[in-house]
């Protein structure tokens, strides 16, 4: 069974000409939970992604910021081997000056560890998100990320999950030749 029959109807109510519904649903945070569970972790990203261009949520290092700040050692230690992956070496150290990145890393290739990760503020993880979004394959990357920890995108509210659904609607209706 597709993914498309599982939550092919429930999607329905988030397609719209515009590829994003007006107002979030009051059971979004159910929908969401019943059309991550079915469909590919590609096509969860791709909503994630839209979510984190759109205008209707907070700028990318926000949302960064507050998903780091509700994740466990592993997420942010993850989160943070992402965006110090998407930023260019040479500029990694003016990227977390003045941040307790700026202590913790060194060597050529930085790994930050779970113990590591807990010592870093949400602020110095926006700062570093800024930066980081110079690599156009950064959302993509963190989208991907957070496919995998689905449960941390409730946390960002009805708002941005109406986008990941959205999305999703129209990424469905889209591959059945509707628009």
């Amino acid at each position: 069974m597709s993914f498309t029959d599982k939550v092919g109807n429930l999607l329905r109510q988030y397609a719209s000409s515009g590829g994003a519904a007006a107002q979030p649903a009051p059971d979004v945070q159910a929908h969401y939970d019943e059309v991550s569970q079915a469909v590919p972790s590609g096509t969860l990203a791709d909503g994630i992604a839209a979510a984190f261009k759109s205008d209707r949520t907070p700028a990318l290092e926000q949302i960064l910021g507050q998903l780091f700040s509700r994740s466990n050692g592993e997420q942010k230690a993850g989160l943070l081997n992402h965006l110090i992956a998407s930023i260019n070496p040479s500029t990694l150290a003016q990227a977390t000056s003045g941040t307790t990145l700026a202590g913790i890393l060194s060597g050529a290739k930085p790994q930050i560890t779970e113990a590591q990760a807990q010592q870093v503020s949400a602020k110095d993880v926006e700062q570093l998100a800024a930066h980081a979004q110079n690599n156009p394959a950064l959302v993509d990357s963190v989208s991907n990320f957070y496919a995998q920890h689905k449960g941390l995108i409730k946390t960002l509210g009805s708002g941005a999950l109406t986008v990941v659904l959205a999305r999703i609607a129209k990424r469905q209706r889209d591959s059945a030749g509707g628009g």
